[in-house]
């Protein structure tokens, strides 16, 4: 599931305890790259491709990266240009600002993080269907209506709609693919997602391979 270079990739999926980590570990492994799982902000410096996994609380999410000493080294990372895919919180801290909380995330995309419509079962848990609204190579390879795994109170309303790349209906159509520069960030849970997850990953790896 990709070219004899992606092993190469220097992945890191960083640790700040808001994340299945190892599930996401297990997965990009099975795409072929043995990723480094660090909350060492000195990681992000050699990384050629860092993933943000989360879930949980959007403020306990921040405060963990604070802590940590992640912020600047994230938004460093990020500035560079090499690739960067968030997952699910990943998604949402790439905010302003979220209403849980009315908490301020890493404001690198302006919108805010709202919670799903009162009247609806949340947490929204289980399998739904992505609209792809443009061709990407994080998608490469997948059909469009895939369905995929979500587990979330809260979605990501970005301000720039030409950079939401997926929507999802619960309720109401909310992003569920961010995509912008080399910034990729997805409401679902890839590495829950089966075959179709697995093939979202793979192609992150192939891209980071290419650009390495």
């Amino acid at each position: 599931m990709g070219s004899k270079d992606t092993g190469r990739a220097r992945i890191v999926v960083i640790d700040y305890e808001s994340g299945n980590l190892r599930s996401v570990a297990r997965a990009v492994e099975k795409a072929g790259v043995v990723p480094k799982v660090s909350s060492d902000p000195a990681a992000l410096r050699d990384a050629d491709g860092v993933i943000l996994p989360g879930v949980g609380s959007g403020p306990a999410a921040m405060a963990a990266l604070h802590s940590r000493g992640l912020v600047r080294p994230l938004l460093d990372y990020i500035a560079s240009g090499r690739p960067f895919l968030g997952v699910c919180l990943g998604l949402q801290l790439l905010l302003d600002a979220t209403d849980e909380g009315d908490a301020d995330c890493l404001g690198l995309v302006p919108g805010r993080v709202r919670r799903l419509p009162d009247g609806l079962k949340v947490p929204h848990m289980g399998w739904n269907t992505v609209e792809f609204r443009r061709e990407h190579p994080l998608w490469q390879g997948i059909p469009q209506d895939s369905h995929f795994y979500f587990v979330h109170s809260y979605y990501a309303d970005p301000v720039a709609r030409a950079d939401v790349a997926g929507v999802t209906e619960y309720g109401v159509p909310f992003c569920s693919i961010y995509a912008r520069d080399n910034v990729v960030a997805t409401q679902f849970h890839p590495e829950k997602s089966g075959e179709n997850g697995l093939r979202v990953y793979a192609n992150f790896i192939e891209q980071v391979a290419a650009e390495t």
